[in-house]
């Protein structure tokens, strides 16, 4: 395939930029549009010189993949039968609802042999790969996501709002099944959770802490961990990843200790998904985050969920 030709479903805040990161991208063609709102889908694509749809009815036999940016509510209606008509799909995080929905879109995509990948931004900052070759078997994992409020994500809790993308690349650090896990979490300016806290036990050992708040006054994204051969340290914000590790010359408090710090380049984690999701339909290849990937974030993610309203019936 030359050309993929690809439509935006849900042009709200996340499906505009889709759109903007696709028009003009190597080896894609934006097609157009698709929103319930006519006005809407009016004024992303005008400027972007594409067509406005209103329905989903009117894409299939026009593209050959979809970017879908709809309400959580409406991914699964609008992934199957997105996957139904043979079109591959790039889903916003988090894949679906429910286990039981996201499962079903796995088993959908694999039955009609079409890339179903999900937007888990993380896997492609520059901070994961400079990660890769140094983080093997990591014992303790720290995550802060912390950012002041904004009304667009409210509709859902903050774990399925923030805290997954921190979940998603806990999975992948580990690579083992989560055996045991607790949580404590508030609403505060709503019906849903705005802070949560998690600490997750993997299968060999290894202990995740998970923290995400959209309340607080600043913004802090980090990574702490440690494993048997060194200790790191990400600053997703201030872009720097420090590695400690044994052996090495002599550091003053630190004897026997190597230091290294680098800095992290400035990239477009949305654009890099995008044309990885473009390539993939392309080549044939395997997504980096494919749909059981967004299984296991999205099944973890309940399941803090669910151990949050546990403890919030605990306390009262």
């Amino acid at each position: 395939m030359d050309e993929v030709r690809v439509a935006v479903i849900g042009v709200g805040h996340f499906g505009r930029l889709h759109a903007e990161k696709l028009r003009g991208l190597p080896g894609a063609r934006l097609v157009g549009v698709v929103d319930a709102d006519r006005e809407r889908g009016a004024s992303v694509a005008g400027p972007l010189g594409v067509e406005a749809f209103t329905a989903l009815e009117q894409v299939p036999g026009k593209v050959d993949a979809v970017s879908i940016a709809v309400p959580t509510r409406a991914h699964f209606d609008v992934a199957s039968a997105c996957l139904e008509a043979g079109i591959h799909c790039l889903i916003e995080k988090p894949i679906a609802e429910t286990v039981e929905q996201a499962a079903a879109l796995v088993r959908l995509a694999k039955e009609r042999d079409r890339i179903l990948q999900v937007g888990h931004l993380v896997r492609f900052d520059a901070a994961r790969e400079a990660m890769t070759g140094v983080i093997d078997r990591p014992m303790f994992i720290e995550c802060h996501r912390i950012a002041p409020f904004k009304p667009r994500g409210t509709d859902v809790s903050v774990i399925l709002d923030l805290m997954i993308h921190d979940i998603d690349l806990v999975l992948d650090l580990v690579g083992q099944p989560i055996v045991d896990l607790d949580a404590v979490g508030v609403p505060v300016l709503g019906d849903n959770e705005d802070i949560a806290n998690a600490r997750l036990v993997f299968e060999g050992g290894c202990v995740a802490n998970v923290t995400a708040s959209r309340i607080s006054m600043k913004s802090e994204r980090t990574l702490r961990l440690f494993q048997k051969s060194g200790y790191g340290r990400v600053d997703f914000i201030k872009r720097k990843f420090t590695w400690i590790k044994r052996g090495g010359p002599v550091v003053e408090g630190f004897p026997n200790f190597q230091i290294e710090e680098r800095d992290l380049p400035e990239t477009d984690p949305l654009r890099l998904e995008i044309a990885s999701f473009v390539d993939c339909v392309r080549s044939g290849k395997p997504p980096l985050v494919d749909g059981e990937a967004g299984l296991r974030a999205l099944e973890a993610a309940l399941r803090i969920t669910k151990a949050l309203q546990h403890w919030a019936e605990k306390v009262g």
